[in-house]
């Protein structure tokens, strides 16, 4: 795999603030300063330190991709604030004392998050540095420029993202500062969304279109744009855009509001355009959505054979995020510390068992312990791409019945080939489901591609479970608690025991699909109704993953309950919104979908559920029982200031209910 190690991974170089301010001081040792600039080769260890700060959503423990109610833990680590930090907040273990994944404070705290305000510090001192190094072209002195401009910017928005108004250091500041310089206030909302588009778009025209095959993971003007079009649209979804509801009482020192209190949908017009381009200089530059163009794996040739089209779609949609560097990226994160053993990969990668030829009994890189929750195995379509609750086909009554799929030589089976195993006990809830639910997810009575296997999967516990999985005393805490696993970011070929047997692949910071349905949502609340322009956005992700069209099934009062209800801005907004958490499943993007749309409170609160882990039988392992406590509340929405910070600085205003 290309990466863009050496700005990645280069040991870069790191200042020491000092003690007397709160950000952005310089070394009292200027020499050291000088030194770092004064050759390319230093100025690029110094870029490979700002790159250094991008947050690694790739590790189980750092991750924010595990905030919301798609991902589930090993039970034992429940009360442990040290493990899955962003499932830690989602039960209720944030505190401003000793806050989980401290993004803005600088020590102090359970923390495993990017130090943000710290690599902001850096951005400062190199923009005001790289002028110095004698060595380097003003062109490519310009280039990097504007690779850190956007790089603050980023680093601002990831900020603004978890707690709202931010401070905003726009300079670097000496230790013998005036007080009101070393110790800055909160902006208000509005003016954080100003610095940092305006940043970012001071920041583009002069980046590389796409960075070549040496630089891959480096920002570019692609990955500029896609991202610039996210803050844009962030800022014109209801928490940020006339929050009344929730921070009507929010105040600055000068007594205004830190949010803005009336809602403006002209502000989705500027997400429509900021995306319009994205989706532009994309297409001009071959960035589409994936599909698989290789040879199928060995295991699969036969029934690729026999039932082409539903194993198509299967490989374009369990690779797609796997596939290295593939043409759907928009900007994908390659810092990932594969030596260090903590990727989602390994740790929703199940374990190959003793008879499979290269059979490893060690643990590395296959941990088996982060799962599905129940929710996601419902939150799947049909494959008529409804929801299961909307499917008029769909027996709601029944879902959990045991029912045996064909045998291998039955006609019945042949659109199951490949998808699920012949003559094996599954239940109705996993039968007749669009590909994506089988692409992303490891079931009782599905297959599992890993360790260079096409694994039958069986969830049960005890003696009987002869495949990887389920709980058994060898795997007392090693196993997927809720029966239901996740494999969207397990290579199939990744082998355990080694680091050098894992297919590496960057994490999507953005993929195109997401750019779709951003630009189908923000033409939705700015139109009065949705128009084919929406449909047509929605669609495209749709049809990639083999459903029909949402106007064609839609008003079909023959399939769904609700006929027409892509007709309204209401219906088409929660279609949408589903749409976002099924193809972006498990990526991190459904928390803040539900955020921003206030929902978070209401959809976060309830218990994770699981089938019964420790049943040798399918008779008694699918019945749901609750396996972890949630608790989520209009205060958890923004994340508490830590304590040092306020103590430090007295002109920080604590967010509300911290």
């Amino acid at each position: 795999m290309k990466t863009i190690k050496k700005i990645l991974f280069g040991t870069g170089f790191l200042f020491v603030a000092s003690c007397t301010g709160y950000l952005d001081v310089v070394p009292d040792n200027v020499m050291t300063l000088d030194n770092v600039f004064s050759t390319r080769e230093n100025a690029f260890n110094a870029l490979s330190k700002v790159y250094s700060y991008i947050p690694s959503d790739a590790g189980t423990h750092s991750t924010t991709w595990t905030l919301g109610d798609e991902w589930i833990g090993r039970l034992d680590y429940d009360n442990d604030r040290n493990q899955i930090q962003a499932i830690k907040i989602m039960q209720g273990f944030q505190s401003a004392s000793d806050p989980l994944l401290n993004f803005w404070g600088k020590i102090g705290g359970v923390n495993n998050a990017s130090k943000l305000y710290e690599a902001v510090r850096q951005t400062n001192v190199f923009l005001a540095n790289i002028g110095k190094v004698h060595d380097m072209t003003e062109e490519e002195k310009t280039e990097w420029s504007s690779q850190v401009k956007f790089l603050k910017a980023y680093f601002l928005f990831l900020l603004l993202q978890k707690y709202g108004p931010i401070v905003i250091p726009d300079e670097v500041i000496m230790p013998d500062a005036p007080l009101d310089k070393l110790f800055l206030p909160r902006r208000k909302v509005d003016e954080c969304f100003d610095y940092i588009l305006n940043l970012m778009r001071e920041a583009i025209p002069n980046l590389t279109i796409r960075a070549n095959l040496d630089n891959l993971g480096q920002v570019d003007r692609i990955a500029a744009k896609g991202i610039r079009a996210r803050v844009a649209f962030f800022r014109a979804s209801p928490f940020f855009n006339g929050n009344r509801e929730y921070f009507g009482d929010f105040f600055d020192h000068d007594g205004q509001h830190f949010f803005p209190q009336t809602y403006s949908r002209e502000k989705w017009k500027d997400a429509i355009d900021a995306i319009d381009e994205a989706l532009q200089i994309c297409s001009e530059n071959g960035i589409d959505l994936y599909t698989y163009e290789k040879t199928p794996f060995l295991y699969d040739v036969a029934d690729f054979e026999t039932n082409r089209d539903n194993m198509q779609k299967l490989y374009d949609l369990r690779m797609l995020v796997v596939d290295p560097w593939n043409k759907e990226l928009v900007w994908g994160f390659s810092n990932i510390n594969y030596f260090g053993d903590g990727e989602l990969a390994y740790s929703s990668a199940i374990r190959i068992v003793e008879g499979y030829s290269g059979y490893e009994s060690s643990t590395s890189f296959n941990w088996q312990w982060m799962g599905a929750s129940y929710r996601m195995a419902e939150r799947y379509y049909t494959k008529n791409g409804l929801p299961i609750n909307e499917d008029m086909t769909f027996d709601m009554t029944n879902i959990h019945e045991l029912v045996k799929t064909p045998d291998v030589d039955s006609p019945e089976y042949g659109e199951m080939r490949g998808i699920l195993q012949p003559n094996s006990d599954i239940i109705r809830l996993y039968l007749n489901r669009e590909m994506r639910f089988y692409a992303n997810l490891g079931i009782t009575g599905g297959y599992w591609r890993g360790h260079t296997y096409r694994i039958p999967t069986l969830m049960y516990a005890g003696n009987v479970n002869p495949y990887a999985g389920g709980y058994s005393s060898n795997f007392s805490t090693d196993f997927l608690c809720t029966g239901i696993g996740v494999q969207k970011f397990v290579h199939p070929e990744s082998k355990a025991y080694h680091q050098a047997r894992v297919i590496k692949y960057p994490y999507p910071i953005m993929r195109l699909a997401d750019l779709y349905l951003m630009k189908a949502e923000a033409l939705n609340e700015y139109q009065e109704a949705p128009t084919q322009e929406v449909y047509d956005a929605v669609n495209k992700v749709r049809r990639r993953a083999g459903i029909p069209d949402v106007e064609s099934v839609w008003a079909d009062a023959t399939l769904t309950k609700s006929p027409d209800k892509h007709r309204n801005r209401d219906g088409m907004r929660e279609i949408i919104l589903h749409e976002r958490s099924i193809e972006l499943a498990f990526e991190g993007s459904r928390y803040w979908d539900m955020l921003r749309h206030k929902r978070a409170p209401a959809e976060f609160s309830s218990p994770v559920w699981g089938w019964t882990y420790t049943a040798s039988s399918g008779a008694s392992f699918f019945t749901l029982e609750p396996r972890q406590s949630r608790k989520f509340s209009v205060r958890d929405c923004l994340w508490p200031i830590p304590v040092n910070e306020m103590n430090t600085n007295s002109r920080l205003i604590q967010n509300p209910g911290w």
